[in-house]
């Protein structure tokens, strides 16, 4: 198993270290201080996001111009796709 390049061995080391320097009373109150922590930073992403969509929109930006062009590379990559099954299926069909 394999976890952001981290074995299982690597990670039960690090587990053993954490607890041996905080105990195991205090390991939820890290993991909570932990959540609350990403959870905050989740927020003020989205606060920045929201405040660049409505200043762009102010400004008469399009902002739906990435989501158009998202859309537009995820059919040019499923053509692609198509595209390599279409030439690798009678390969692998002999295989």
């Amino acid at each position: 198993m394999y976890f952001l390049f981290i074995s299982g061995g690597e990670i039960f080391v690090v587990v053993v270290i954490v607890l041996m320097l905080f105990g195991a009373d205090k390991i939820p109150g890290i993991a909570q201080g932990l959540g609350k922590g990403m959870r905050q930073l989740k927020d003020a992403t989205n606060d920045i996001k929201r405040e660049i969509t409505e200043t762009a929109e102010k400004q008469g930006i399009d902002t739906n111009l990435a989501k158009g062009l998202k859309n537009d590379m995820k059919s040019i990559k499923d053509n692609i796709k198509d595209n390599i099954d279409d030439v690798t299926g009678p390969i692998k069909r002999n295989l």
